[in-house]
């Protein structure tokens, strides 16, 4: 599998399997998307949403058939008592500084490994700006980086001017960011741009499932047609010729395999064009 650099020179596989909402299933599901060819798995410590324990179980399981945590990119977050049920894998009267780190020990025990690949902050805690809360986790996510037990920070769900005082005022600047990306908005446009001008991988989430009108448009299906795939993998690989890094959770093995066969799909910058405004 092709790797996207962050700006720190870390690699990360260009396709990313995402966990959520797979409840009981988890482990079955993580365990066909590793054997189809996935490296890459996203999770969280939100009960709400997530199963980060039986994505354990399923690293645990496929350790045993030959694919090792080394083998393997972890991700997972740390979602805000906002974000959480009554299940908070933390002290929620806790500093919120504090609540990362207690949350990140959590998700050590959950996925049976001693180090995160990527940590993510799931979501501000200002809807327009930065409040101090969000800099008391960054502060948090800075240190367990510099002490080298994650590789890479991030954050998730965030607006481009909290992302751009992020990237001017941290002592770490993000290195990915995973974003809900909706066509109507240019696909995140003004997001991704902050991303390109830092080096910051983009991570896009409900491709498909935000952009319903896009998957079905006759023109995406015409692309699909003259390139032998689905209009599903034509939106993935769009979004890795622009510099995305996709999210799937499907949970069907043949899609899986389909998604994983896009890298032999070309897409001429005509189609990229048109795909770019397609819903603006």
């Amino acid at each position: 599998m092709q790797t996207i650099t962050t700006h720190n020179g870390i690699p990360i596989p260009n396709f990313m399997y995402g966990t959520a909402w797979k409840k009981a299933d988890t482990d079955r599901y993580v365990q066909a998307a590793v054997q189809a060819g996935f490296r890459a798995i996203d999770t969280a410590n939100q009960l709400m949403h997530y199963d980060e324990a039986r994505v354990g179980e399923a690293l645990s399981a496929l350790a045993k058939q030959g694919i090792t945590r080394d083998q393997l990119f972890l991700q997972t977050k740390f979602t805000p008592v906002s974000g959480q049920d009554h299940r908070t894998p933390y002290d929620p009267m806790a500093p919120v500084g504090k609540q990362a780190t207690q949350s990140f020990e959590s998700s050590l025990e959950h996925l049976r490994t001693d180090f995160i690949d990527s940590y993510v902050l799931h979501g501000p805690y200002g809807r327009w700006e930065l409040e101090q809360e969000d800099w008391d986790v960054w502060t948090a996510l800075e240190h367990l980086y510099q002490e080298g037990r994650v590789k890479m920070i991030g954050i998730s769900n965030v607006q481009a001017l909290q992302l751009q005082l992020l990237c001017e005022l941290a002592n770490v600047k993000p290195m990915v960011v995973q974003n809900r990306c909706y066509a109507a908005l240019g696909w995140d446009q003004a997001v991704r741009e902050i991303c390109r001008d830092h080096d910051i991988v983009y991570q896009g989430f409900s491709l498909l499932t935000a952009n319903r009108g896009v998957v079905q448009n006759p023109e995406v299906g015409a692309i699909a047609e003259r390139c032998n795939t689905g209009p599903a993998q034509v939106i993935f690989r769009f979004a890795q010729q622009v510099g995305m890094l996709p999210i799937t959770g499907t949970t069907n093995t043949q899609r899986m395999t389909d998604n994983l066969d896009i890298g032999r799909v070309e897409l001429t910058p005509e189609d990229i064009a048109r795909i770019e405004t397609i819903a603006v």
